[in-house]
């Protein structure tokens, strides 16, 4: 018996990725430029690779809200598409952009990614661990992509 996300014990099983309609096979992965997303990233291209699934590369931007309150008319879209692009640059290095989907989505990380892995076969996140109890801990987004996602969930946790 193992303890998975802080949820209490229970068997930890591993299965292998199931086609999806069509014969493709889908992994979504999000980053935000951090060094356990970094992690995440080089783990689903090995996933995809094995499995010879599509890999769709996540990140998210949110309205800024100012004492004043939110910037309705900001869009950060370009901004985080050039993010994403230098940090799957930085993170894998010369890379072909007909194998990877990069995606620039407006929202809440975890929602984003859970709507982004609604017909995925996989979802592949990080974790920060932040907390009292650093690296026992899961972080909020992956806590919450793990106890929400209608697809098996990947957390990858930090290097030691």
């Amino acid at each position: 018996m193992k303890r998975v996300a802080g949820v209490g014990p229970c068997r930890v099983n591993a299965a292998p990725l199931v086609e999806a309609k069509g014969g493709c096979r889908r992994i979504v992965v999000g980053v935000d430029g951090s060094e356990e997303s970094k992690e995440a990233l080089r783990w689903a291209v090995r996933q995809a690779e094995l499995t010879g699934s599509s890999l769709e590369v996540v990140m998210t931007w949110e309205l800024p809200v100012t004492p004043y309150g939110v910037w309705t008319d900001y869009d950060a879209s370009g901004d985080t598409r050039e993010e994403l692009e230098a940090t799957v640059q930085e993170t894998l290095g010369n890379f072909d952009q007909n194998d990877i989907v990069l995606e620039a989505l407006e929202g809440r990380p975890a929602l984003a990614l859970l709507k982004s892995a609604e017909k995925a076969d996989l979802l592949v996140v990080g974790c920060r661990g932040r907390g009292a109890f650093a690296g026992l801990l899961l972080g909020s987004v992956s806590q919450y992509c793990a106890t929400h996602a209608s697809c098996p969930v990947v957390v990858v946790p930090r290097s030691p």
